[in-house]
């Protein structure tokens, strides 16, 4: 388990965190500016004098009456800008931490960083002579190589346009999956955070709003995620047959099978994807002449009203939750109560890796 009690005040500001996260896997960290995210990366690391507890599972960072120093500290740190140094190759950047690590404490060798953030045919140049999104994919392996206990990720991809963060996304998630290293990854883009992270750590005004498993953030009626008008969920997936003629992947979660528009068949065994409360309607009984494949029996968790014209309707299929958003008018007519049993008509699919 990662371990926090940090608390600060600066000027009007008070910093206040009580948590425990797990220690592997991603933890994503969203709120609205100034709520505190990048204070929460800067007191683990040590950058920003903190009074309170760290604990990375098991190795004690500070408490009331010890406190390392930031390079005794086995982390990573990405900011948002590479902050390469210019007079070094991609190579030469990469090794600079590694010589501090002992050779019997490292997890990962500065090859393994290489491979994974797929630098090989670049570890000759300067950092002048990449593109923004080669400079950040080096500032992420030169992290990793210290061996770290923890990667700190601060908005790392905010600096880049949309078709830079697409060609990095995919590498995060093979840190992902391959890396036992928790990272701790602050984002103000909640597609970031619902494609990568596996926990989610809301924060809002220097406290914690909740910490829980990412779909239970996302579709609590009690917290602001579900109430916006963007509301989604995520559900894993396990990819089934391709269908070649209509260009459909049939991607199989606890309560069905999704049927989802994809150009080519998936290339992973495994699928995320998300499913917008806006794109969930609810039926009483299965319809059999409808232009929606998707339609699976469901189970009404909970249902909240959201100002005069619209409600939102927490669903259940098999393991996995999800939202609805409907009228007011269409919550009363179907007489939608927790418990009930209906039908989740599904209009979109977004596959997110």
């Amino acid at each position: 388990m990662i371990e926090l009690s940090l608390s600060l005040t600066r000027g009007d500001f008070s910093f206040s965190v009580e948590t425990q996260l797990p220690g592997s896997g991603v933890i994503g960290v969203f709120g609205p500016s100034g709520c505190g995210k990048t204070t929460l990366l800067r007191t683990i690391a040590g950058l920003e004098p903190a009074s309170g507890t760290v604990r990375i599972n098991g190795d004690l960072w500070q408490d009331e009456k010890h406190k390392r120093p930031v390079h005794q500290r086995p982390l990573g740190y990405v900011f948002q800008e590479p902050s390469l140094f210019p007079h070094l190759t991609v190579e030469q950047n990469i090794k600079f931490g590694v010589q501090r690590i002992d050779p019997g404490l490292r997890k990962v060798s500065w090859e393994q960083a290489v491979a994974l953030l797929n630098l090989e045919n670049l570890i000759d140049r300067r950092p002048d002579k990449l593109s923004g999104g080669e400079q950040q994919r080096v500032a992420i392996a030169r992290a990793l190589a210290v061996s770290p206990s923890v990667l700190l990720m601060d908005e790392p991809l905010s600096a880049l346009d949309q078709g830079l963060k697409n060609d990095i996304l995919p590498y995060l998630e093979t840190l992902h999956r391959q890396l036992e290293i928790p990272i701790l990854y602050v984002s103000h883009s909640l597609e970031e955070i619902s494609r990568l992270s596996d926990h989610l750590l809301l924060m809002d005004k220097g406290r914690v709003l909740a910490s829980d498993a990412t779909s239970e953030v996302l579709t609590s009626l009690k917290l602001p995620l579900a109430q916006q008008e963007d509301a989604t969920t995520i559900i894993e997936c396990e990819c089934g047959p391709y269908d070649e003629e209509y260009h459909l992947a049939q991607l199989r979660f606890s309560g069905g099978d999704l049927q989802v528009a994809m150009p080519t068949a998936p290339n992973s065994t495994t699928q995320r994807v998300q499913i917008a409360a806006r794109d969930v309607s609810i039926v009483l009984a299965k319809a059999s002449d409808t232009s929606i494949l998707n339609c699976f029996p469901a189970q009404v968790l909970a249902v909240a009203e959201l100002g005069a014209a619209h409600s939102l309707v927490r669903l259940k299929a098999g393991s996995d939750v999800f939202l609805s958003r409907i009228t007011r008018k269409s919550l009363h007519q179907l007489q939608l109560n927790p418990g009930k049993q209906v039908f989740a008509q599904i209009k979109s699919v977004a596959v997110l890796s």
